[in-house]
């Protein structure tokens, strides 16, 4: 299928699934689950698991789990809007930075810190 053997398309059913039943329930996905999912089992590089996740999210971008918030009423459209315009900006030239400035190895440590201390963050 799609030139992709059977394995790789089962793991990439789990990881779609799971990151998609974590970003549903939980707000979290892409980048704690998907991004290093793709990375360790996947064996993709840090870029290509980043660029990979944000290619996904084009279509859904989160459509139906925010629908159930929005039906809930849990979504502030003020502040969404808001963040959704500064979001494409910082979005744009982050990933410009990345792509041309940062190397793979550098890029996993920063992501793997923010991930370390938005964990402390929570837990604490």
């Amino acid at each position: 299928m799609w030139g992709i053997d059977w394995n790789t398309i089962i793991l990439l059913l789990i990881i779609g699934f799971f990151g998609g039943l974590l970003s549903g329930s939980l707000g979290v996905g892409g980048g704690v689950i998907m991004v290093p999912a793709m990375v360790f089992i996947l064996g993709m590089s840090q870029h290509e698991a980043q660029g990979t996740y944000l290619g996904m999210m084009i279509p859904p971008l989160a459509a139906f789990s925010a629908y159930n918030y929005w039906k809930a009423g849990h979504i502030n459209w003020k502040f969404a809007v808001i963040l959704m315009t500064t979001f494409i900006i910082g979005s744009y030239f982050g990933s410009y930075l990345a792509n041309y400035y940062i190397s793979g190895k550098l890029l996993r440590q920063i992501f793997g810190v923010i991930m370390l201390l938005t964990a402390l963050k929570m837990i604490f």
